[in-house]
């Protein structure tokens, strides 16, 4: 009888020990965020960490893309489109314990639209002239005119609401949000570690407990995955290895779209390319799909322009610079270049950036274009490449949702300065006629692609894998995010 119930005693813990390991889970990720304000910095793996998960907007992304609500549990709309009065969700806490009021939309709002903003995203805000607070629980913000976008706008990373009375510049380090999670630790070139909110105003986390966990080299994520080390890698790093997960049972393969458009990005400025024809001559030196093929493992679709593939509004213009190296050498010589040139190729970590940058530098040097390459790490990248914009070519994936507005703005890093896109975003900026605005839309991809802004690269899957077990990952990635709030273990 003793030796029974020592058994069943040794079951019960054996029981309580799992259902303790499965109130916790731990996420593998490349890229470490440079720091953690999604209002003050450009780095999509700030977003991975706190979208959703420990900041809030007054709108949000749900997982298929569309916009839902968020700190506002509702809002009008005025006739003429220019006033949206948005009324707060009640209970509302920072994770320091002060109330949420209307008084801290306006101050986040009012901060990312200042003249002088850190926001790296300013123009998601350029539209708004004005915000009121009339009570605590009600905002209302006047448009300069009406913006077909601007709920979409709100919903994005760069527009979380903060708390009126943080030091920004500490917000860097200790986050202090409305969300599911709140922040717990941060061993730099490690880990983030989030722990449940007990006092958050919506459906709960299920999970207690979240550890993200940083593995900048695919080698040592398969092994940490293999090993259960980590429990899932949303965006895992090295695609040849799926083949090998999706034949395992411990595993789960998930593949998605991302509103990822992978670039040769150009600095539109710096000699050579500030000659169109040199920057035809570079896309059509460029094979996507052996990019595709070589650095992605067949995982990606091929791009024409900067618009997602799957957006109702998408023209495919891969013809418009197909792969022709021929053509590509004609266009060097009409451009003056008749022994090709030299310049820069400089890679952030990611994978598709550096096996991507391997094969595009041996594609550009088969039509004279000489790169010298150099691999950055990713704050490096940030200030060299973002910020300073001391770069020829680079590689990089824009994950931001629907972000063709990007190249309105001419100090953005690769220096597109042209008034009539200018004029263009304007124009869909104002539209709110659905077929007006899909006209619009790819009147934008055709420019951009007719003037050879960038090199088209393709659109990034998202290929996850995850131990069999867990629910309520992301398949899709319509915004850079690793949305924990509804994630659970199942078994």
């Amino acid at each position: 009888m003793k030796r029974i119930l020592m058994g069943a005693s040794a079951l019960a813990l054996i029981a309580t020990g799992a259902m303790a390991a499965n109130t916790s889970i731990v996420i593998g990720d490349q890229l470490e965020p440079p720091h953690l304000d999604p209002t003050a910095g450009a780095a999509g793996a700030i977003d991975n960490v706190v979208y959703a998960n420990i900041y809030e907007g007054l709108t949000r992304f749900a997982s298929d893309g569309s916009v839902i609500h968020g700190l506002a549990k509702s809002w009008d709309i005025s006739d003429d489109g220019l006033t949206y009065t948005f009324t707060l969700q009640n209970g509302v806490k920072f994770h320091d314990g002060s109330d949420l009021t209307a008084s801290d939309v306006l101050w986040s709002l009012n901060r990312a639209r200042a003249e002088d903003s850190v926001n790296a995203q300013k123009t998601l805000f350029a539209s708004i002239a004005d915000v009121s607070a009339p009570d605590d629980t009600t905002v209302v913000v006047t448009l300069s005119a009406p913006n077909g976008n601007f709920l979409f706008n709100m919903a994005w990373g760069d527009a979380v609401i903060l708390n009126e009375g943080d030091d920004t510049e500490a917000l860097k380090t200790k986050p202090n949000g409305t969300g599911a999670f709140t922040f717990t630790n941060w061993v730099q070139g490690d880990s983030i570690t989030l722990t449940r909110n007990e006092n958050y105003w919506g459906e709960p986390a299920k999970l207690e407990s979240a550890t993200i966990k940083y593995i900048s080299d695919p080698t040592a994520a398969f092994a940490a995955v293999m090993a259960g080390d980590v429990d899932a890698f949303p965006t895992f790093p090295a695609p040849e290895n799926l083949a090998q997960f999706d034949a395992d049972p411990r595993f789960s393969v998930i593949v998605g779209s991302t509103e990822g458009e992978t670039i040769l990005a150009t600095n539109n400025k710096m000699p050579p390319f500030d000659n169109v024809k040199v920057r035809e001559a570079l896309a059509h030196a460029i094979d996507r799909n052996a990019i595709i093929d070589g650095a992605m493992f067949g995982y990606g679709t091929p791009i024409g322009t900067h618009f997602a593939p799957h957006n109702p509004a998408y023209l495919d213009l891969t013809p418009q610079s197909n792969y022709d190296p021929e053509l590509a050498r004609k266009l060097l010589v009409e451009a003056g270049y008749p022994d090709g040139f030299t310049t820069t190729l400089k890679l952030p970590p990611p994978s598709y950036a550096r096996r991507g940058g391997e094969i595009i530098a041996a594609q550009l040097r088969a039509v004279g274009i000489e790169t010298e390459v150099t691999n950055l790490e990713w704050g490096q990248w940030l200030e060299e490449v973002f910020k300073g914009k001391d770069f020829g070519l680079t590689i990089v994936s824009h994950t931001e949702p629907m972000d063709i507005s990007i190249y309105a703005d001419p100090d953005y890093y690769f220096q597109y300065g042209s008034p009539a896109f200018q004029t263009l975003m304007e124009e869909l900026n104002t539209a709110t006629d659905v077929a007006t605005r899909f006209g619009l839309m790819q009147d934008a991809q055709r420019m951009i692609a007719d003037d050879y802004v960038n090199g088209y690269l393709f659109q990034l899957a998202k290929t996850g894998v995850a131990n069999a077990d867990i629910r309520g990952l992301w398949e899709n990635a319509p915004t850079q995010a690793t949305d924990l709030t509804a994630v659970y273990w199942d078994h």
